[in-house]
């Protein structure tokens, strides 16, 4: 082992390997669950304004960082979804949901899509003052969840389209969701209700846990991984931003846990399109924007036919599109596989939303 090795293993060791630069962003809105973030520079936005392109609001899944957008900017290959979006010419903007604690147990999916989302949407719109009063919504996996519900929930909100990658729409085409079903739905899903509630929902460490069990390979092979590549600094620090991004993921509000159970697992509402919450009945097939999907055949959370139901699903859209990237949940969105195929693909259908193709 060379000496230069030494110090890469020291480096990775203390966790100071990869850079924690984040791409230059200005705070909107700094409210409970929903900090408001604007990317770029001054001169990036005025720009914007001047070539009238529409703003992007980037909506993060539950119990996942908003930094997942942003992560490793500068990096090689690419990882930063904003940084993506700023080199097309779009301002991205950013809501960050923040932790959750005991505390905010009562937040069910309502505060999400008919509160925190779309104020949210009107900031940017306010904030952004373009020639055009319109919002693209781009999210990953849940956080598709959240913006489907958000337009759906209000069909007046100015969303131009629907951005989502590896959002899951079916959870009978995921396991073990079908014997969670088969178990829980006789009693409309408790004990496990019951238990959620008493923890509060589902907490940090358990969501940690959960997610990298999903890659349990990755974790095994590691310590061989880190030992063949002490001489590739780039690859060590790939690795570190991942493990950063696994040690960061928050827990579920106590009430959107048990929703997530009953509503998208037990009931299978989701599946046909109609979901029910206390006060909120919300059609998803109402939804007129165009859309955009992904999902992947190694994506380990979200199977290809659960992302792919959505061309079954938005009988209302007036145009869906779904793209097979082969590769990881995280890696649709983030990294090469993202750079050379979902985000090319991402670029070409709101190309055609500009040029008024769709």
């Amino acid at each position: 082992m060379q000496p230069t090795d030494l110090r890469t293993l020291s480096q990775l060791l203390r966790g100071d390997l990869a850079p924690t630069a984040t791409t230059e962003h200005t705070v909107v809105s700094d409210r409970p669950h929903a900090r408001l973030l604007r990317y770029g520079s001054d001169e990036q936005l005025d720009q914007a304004r001047r070539d009238g392109a529409v703003p992007a609001l980037l909506v993060p899944p539950l119990a996942v960082p908003a930094f997942a957008y942003d992560l490793a900017p500068h990096a090689q290959p690419a990882n930063s979804v904003v940084e993506f979006l700023l080199s097309t010419g779009t301002v991205p903007y950013v809501v960050d949901f923040g932790d959750v604690s005991r505390a905010d147990r009562h937040i069910g999916f309502e505060a999400y899509f008919d509160h925190l989302v779309p104020r949210a949407v009107g900031q940017v719109v306010a904030d952004f003052a373009g020639a055009t009063d319109a919002v693209d919504l781009m999210a990953w996996s849940l956080g598709g969840t959240l913006s489907f519900m958000t337009a759906a929930n209000d069909p007046g909100l100015p969303i131009r389209s629907i951005i989502t990658v590896g959002t899951p729409l079916n959870y009978t085409k995921i396991q073990p969701y079908p014997l969670v079903r088969a178990l829980l739905g006789p009693t409309g899903g408790r004990p496990a209700t019951y238990l959620l509630r008493a923890l509060a929902g589902i907490p940090a460490p358990l969501v940690r846990a959960a997610y990298r069990a999903t890659s349990w390979d990755r974790e095994l092979r590691k310590p061989a991984y880190i030992l063949r590549n002490l001489h590739d600094r780039e690859a060590l620090s790939r690795m570190q931003v991942i493990d950063r991004f696994q040690d960061s993921l928050p827990g579920y509000p106590g009430k959107v846990a048990e929703q997530m159970l009953v509503n998208l697992v037990v009931r299978n509402e989701i599946t046909d399109g109609v979901l029910h919450f206390d006060r909120h009945t919300v059609d998803l097939h109402s939804i007129t924007a165009p859309i955009f999907l992904t999902g992947s055949h190694r994506d380990a959370i979200v199977s290809h036919a659960a992302a792919a139901w959505g061309t079954e699903l938005f009988t209302g859209s007036q145009h869906v599109e779904f793209h097979t990237i082969e590769s990881s949940h995280l890696g649709m969105l983030t990294g090469a596989d993202a750079a050379q195929h979902t985000w090319p693909a991402v670029q070409a259908f709101r190309a055609r939303l500009d040029a008024d193709r769709i």
